[in-house]
């Protein structure tokens, strides 16, 4: 992640917690003046995403740390430990709201103010659903995965809050208040499966996972079409950790070739390689034509003289 890249999506993180805690501000007064238990779950959610701004945005700060003696290869990861923590936010959320929406299936109430709460609720969904959108088109670009999650959280909220404008308009259009508490419950369900999403996506990342196919795809043409000189590479492994992705191979040299000849094949393709792999730290080892080859061995391109 470059340097400015790295200034946004701080930015925009810490923006995110004033951000958080207006919106979490509007849907109480939403409930508060409807007495929707529907509403009062979209507030309780709300509440985790203040949590979850705050965690992002120190978190995002951490990672961007550079290596340090304990920490060689950089804190990335920190960024899917405060991925970890949101998701289990989420399951939190929806766990109070199913408690709630239970109590309240025992004895219904039509809601107090309908229109008044219900537009309150949905200006915080506009607002949601823009902060969303800009937090998933950065996070993405810059490959800030705390960024991410952070909108598909959000973003998961501006559904519940479509999900109880549209349900609580119903309930009010026909009497039947049962509508609201089982709102509530669907509502919940809805924020445990995005809890669900979150918490794999970024155990996944914690466990060293592989670039994504077609970044594979690229990163063995550019390997090709760029070892010219060598007699091929093998061994190729990467992992993915936040904005960094490391990378791994062995380059294949004839037996008689110079140290100095090596090393300038190894910078032209580690040039190639950042090119069309974002974050690339790329570790080339190389090895004469005698020893074995282990893995899938890439074949350099023969350029026509």
């Amino acid at each position: 992640m470059s340097a400015h890249g790295d200034h946004t999506v701080e930015r925009l993180a810490f923006w995110g917690i004033p951000l958080s805690f207006g919106v979490m501000g509007l849907k109480l007064v939403a409930w508060y003046v409807t007495g929707s238990v529907a509403l009062l779950s979209d507030g309780l959610e709300s509440t985790v995403n203040v949590v979850a701004a705050f965690i992002a945005y120190f978190v995002i700060r951490y990672a961007k740390r550079p290596p340090d003696e304990d920490h060689q290869f950089g804190h990335y990861k920190a960024e899917y430990i405060s991925a970890v923590l949101e998701g289990v936010l989420i399951v939190v959320a929806a766990l109070l709201i199913i408690q709630e929406a239970v109590g309240a299936l025992r004895a219904p109430q039509l809601l107090e103010a309908p229109v008044l709460g219900l537009a309150i609720n949905a200006a915080a969904g506009v607002i949601n659903a823009v902060w969303a959108t800009i937090l998933i088109r950065v996070g993405k670009t810059h490959r800030s995965v705390a960024l991410t999650a952070d909108g598909h959280h959000i973003m998961s909220d501006v559904v519940t809050s479509a999900g109880v404008f549209v349900g609580l308009v119903g309930a009010v259009a026909t009497g039947y208040a049962i509508l609201d508490p089982v709102l509530a419950i669907l509502v919940a369900l809805n924020i445990l499966y995005q809890g669900w999403k979150v918490i794999s996506h970024s155990v996944s990342g914690l466990m060293d996972r592989a670039i994504e196919p077609e970044e594979e795809e690229a990163l063995k043409k550019a390997i090709a079409d760029n070892a010219m000189g060598s007699l091929g590479a093998h061994g190729l492994k990467s992992r993915r950790a936040g904005p960094a992705a490391f990378i791994d191979f062995d380059l294949v040299v004839p037996a008689a070739m110079t140290v100095g000849e090596a090393h300038r094949i190894c910078d032209r393709l580690e040039d190639a390689i950042g090119k069309v792999v974002a974050g690339a730290v790329t570790n080339i080892h190389v090895e004469p034509e005698s020893e074995k080859a282990h893995g899938v061995r890439i074949a350099v391109e023969r350029k026509a003289k």
